[in-house]
């Protein structure tokens, strides 16, 4: 309840304490209705400790709701042996009070204990109306009767909570899957770079030959550049897990010129690697989903032919408009390297773990990925998604 109060704003906490006091105010002018002062402080008393039972931590709710019903019900009795009682009131905000801490035990409590502590105030409740000089078999039939819908509004507010905790574990399984798969596409491209360059060298000095100085420094700048490259992938990512309000250096614009630089990348460490760019998609601004999953697809194609494609000569990207549907794109990653099988890249129905992150991710703006050995040897990684624009506002 305290960590709610502070999470909300000035006003907010203004109001609630406005209220908070003007409700006390009216459990001491029904305090005072009754004839006798002694009765009238112990009938504030109770009514102010059932206010607290419904703001009270969780924590300690059940004492706080056995303390406020066992008062109300000693009180209750005790004013039903006096000759002189209220004749108006037997005390509305404490009997509000009370229904709600029905709904309230019902709401925090599982089954058995929610009946053990929702009877208490329902109990507490149906004594108030001992309280008044006449009407009171009316009285106790209203709030017997009213019990029920307490119970019920419990039940309702309970599943309430519950769907609402699923939705947020989904959302957390969610987001721990979208980071999953960006640790992989962005950590896993600039490792496998590493691996590659520190594998040319090891079978460069194997076989004997003597490397000059300058093709030892280039071959190890190489692998300092990739190493400081993941390293900024990962700042960039714990930055995003650490606020989410900042959006991930690391996530490509609404354009797809980053997928040049993708290639020239990794055509310093591996094969030549060709992009043909559909000028029709350089002219207009895609969809943030759209452009990402373009340079994911891209990207953990480029990471599985520098891993599997021993031997390949050449990498063919293609990014174009899809023939006969202007409203899809294809992207077209293909590889002529040897190590094409579906058991060294992973199977495209998902057992690689790379192509598991990449088909959900592409299936999650409604597109379809396709990957496999072509015919001879090769690789070939097709995806066809939406050709989603960007959203623009005017001012």
């Amino acid at each position: 309840m305290l960590s709610a109060f502070r999470a909300r704003s000035r006003t907010q906490r203004a109001f609630l304490c406005l209220v908070g006091a003007a409700l006390v105010v009216l459990v001491v002018l029904e305090g005072l209705n009754a004839p006798y002062l002694p009765m009238a402080a112990a009938t504030a008393v109770s009514g102010v400790l059932c206010l607290a039972a419904l703001v009270t931590p969780e924590r300690l709710l059940a004492r706080q709701i056995v303390l406020a019903t066992a008062v109300s019900c000693s009180l209750s009795v005790v004013e039903a042996q006096l000759r002189h009682r209220p004749e108006n009131t037997p005390g509305m905000v404490e009997l509000c009070a009370l229904l709600l801490l029905i709904t309230r035990a019902v709401r925090r409590y599982p089954p058995v204990k929610a009946v053990a502590y929702a009877a208490g105030p329902a109990l507490a409740a149906v004594l108030l109306s001992l309280r008044l000089v006449d009407q009171q078999f009316l009285a106790a039939v209203v709030i017997v009767v009213a019990v029920p819908f307490m119970v019920v509004l419990g039940v309702c507010l309970r599943l309430y909570d519950t769907l609402r905790a699923r939705e947020r574990e989904a959302i957390q399984h969610a987001q721990r899957l979208e980071h999953a798969r960006e640790l992989h596409d962005f950590v896993a491209h600039h490792v496998t770079a590493i691996v590659a360059q520190t594998k040319a060298a090891r079978f460069t000095a194997a076989g004997g030959h003597v490397q000059s100085p300058e093709d030892l420094d280039r071959m190890l700048a190489e692998i300092e550049r990739a190493g400081s490259q993941a390293m900024g992938s990962m700042r960039s990512m714990v930055s995003g897990l650490r606020d989410t309000s900042v959006p991930a250096a690391t996530r490509p614009t609404g354009d797809l010129s980053v997928l040049r630089d993708l290639t020239q990348e990794f055509s310093v460490l591996g094969p030549p690697a060709a992009l043909t760019l559909d000028p029709r998609l350089t002219e207009r601004r895609l969809s943030p989903e759209t452009t990402t999953t373009v340079h994911r697809v891209v990207q953990e194609s480029l990471t599985n032919a520098r891993k599997h494609a021993t031997g390949a000569d050449r990498v063919e990207v293609r990014v174009t408009v899809q023939p006969g549907a202007r409203d899809r794109l294809e992207v077209s990653v293909t590889d002529d390297g040897r190590g094409g099988t579906p058991a060294a890249r992973g199977k495209a129905d998902g057992s690689g773990y790379g192509l598991v992150g990449l088909a959900e991710r592409v299936e999650a703006i409604g597109g379809q990925l396709t990957a496999g050995p072509r015919s001879g040897r090769g690789w070939h990684v097709l995806a066809v998604l939406p050709l989603g624009t960007a959203s623009t506002s005017s001012g």
